[in-house]
């Protein structure tokens, strides 16, 4: 009997402190705070980006994507940032510049981060600890890698970075309730 209680004391525990996305605040391409419990009931695909990137086309696909289901509570976050081969070398006015000057770029850019190494993000660190996302531990493997967010603010998913933005994988997932 104790050992069935610790069992469920440990369960309710982990599911207790699990956090969210909402839990974070971000600041945004142009420096302005942006706090993601304001994305409450959205799913959220949140993508680290490089402007010199052979996977940098995908920009054109992520805004086609927004553009397609922003009206569906569905939301796109950009990350920059410069940890695979100093891909994104440039200032956040540049990226900022360079996404809207040659894809069009509509959906949430955030300032440039890192995502991988001793100085991560907190959100990443999130993101790819499952002692904090309660799904799946996981790292960071290239430019445009995908984690895909439920409306309640958890990860469900891990999206490689050569998977397209417009895969059936991903619009099945923001069209599925």
């Amino acid at each position: 009997m104790k050992a069935i209680l610790l069992s469920l004391f440990v369960l309710i525990s982990a599911l207790a402190s699990s956090q969210t996305i909402y839990d974070f605040k971000v600041t945004d391409i142009d420096g302005k705070e942006f706090d993601l419990s304001s994305l409450k009931g959205k799913k959220v695909l949140i993508v680290n980006t490089a402007s010199k990137c052979g996977l940098t086309p995908q920009y054109e696909e992520l805004e086609k994507l927004y553009q397609t289901y922003k009206d569906q509570n569905f939301v796109i976050i950009g990350f920059p940032s410069n940890d695979f081969m100093s891909q994104e070398p440039g200032s956040n006015e540049d990226i900022k510049e360079f996404c809207t000057k040659n894809y069009g770029v509509s959906f949430p850019m955030m300032g440039k981060i890192q995502v991988k190494g001793k100085e991560m993000h907190p959100l990443y660190q999130f993101l790819t600890e499952k002692s904090k996302n309660g799904y799946s531990d996981n790292s960071v493997k290239w430019n445009f890698q995908k984690y895909l967010i439920n409306e309640e603010g958890k990860l469900v998913k891990v999206v490689p970075p050569g998977t397209k933005p417009l895969s059936e994988e991903i619009t099945t997932w923001i069209v599925n309730k």
